[in-house]
């Protein structure tokens, strides 16, 4: 875990693709895509049933170790229409009524109103502003965006590329901080990575091998 200091701010960046801010006893995440792989065995794309399962570990895993009062997903919390993982989910927050589970929405949130009281989800504006941070799920034009606040959003599932010595590459899901805003990694297991140009003065941080890795400078 890595502690970034940020518009006075102190946020622990997870490698479990997380941010806990501890002052406000929140846990950020964005762009779990719940019900993706179901989505797409709907299809008859088979993707294995256990990228849930590791959706639902992982969160678990960060609800115990941060015992957080809030939990803001930051957008497309759920793939595309309803299908049974919803079911797993509602489940999950009910069995955690000691936390707060709610959402600033995404494009991809498009489930009916009585789904989301459901799963007990307090349904923010799409640009939530908590202290000097404007949570969102798309990136905000700086026309958009509060004064005197810094952009935290998902959307973008960003990611580095590293290079060794020989020319080979790989590429790595990453939280990415610019001047203005900060882009979290996609949670969900089943979503991918695209890579995001470090340039002078931005911060990058890989996710490897269950560490946070300060890049900055050498994307």
């Amino acid at each position: 875990m890595h502690t970034l200091k940020l518009s006075g701010h102190d946020l622990q960046l997870h490698p479990l693709r997380a941010i806990f801010w501890p002052a406000r006893s929140m846990l950020l995440l964005a762009d779990l895509h719940l019900g993706k792989n179901a989505h797409f065995r709907k299809a008859g794309i088979p993707v294995p049933r256990a990228v849930t399962d590791d959706n639902f570990t992982r969160l678990e895993q960060l609800l115990q170790e941060h015992q957080p009062r809030r939990v803001v997903f930051l957008g497309d919390l759920f793939h595309s229409d309803y299908n049974h993982t919803w079911a797993t989910f509602c489940a999950f927050t009910q069995a955690h009524e000691e936390v707060s589970f709610e959402l600033v929405p995404g494009n991809h949130d498009i489930l009916p109103a009585a789904a989301y009281v459901e799963a007990r989800l307090l349904m923010h504006p799409e640009i939530y502003v908590v202290d000097n941070l404007a949570l969102s799920h798309h990136p905000l034009p700086p026309e958009t965006l509060p004064e005197g606040t810094y952009n935290l959003h998902g959307h973008l599932h960003p990611g580095v590329r590293l290079v060794d010595a020989a020319g080979n590459g790989l590429k790595l899901p990453a939280f990415f901080f610019g001047r203005r805003a900060g882009i979290l990694p996609a949670f969900g297991a089943f979503t991918g990575c695209v890579a995001v140009p470090v340039r002078q003065g931005d911060r990058a941080f890989v996710l490897a091998e269950h560490q946070v890795i300060d890049v900055s400078g050498q994307g």
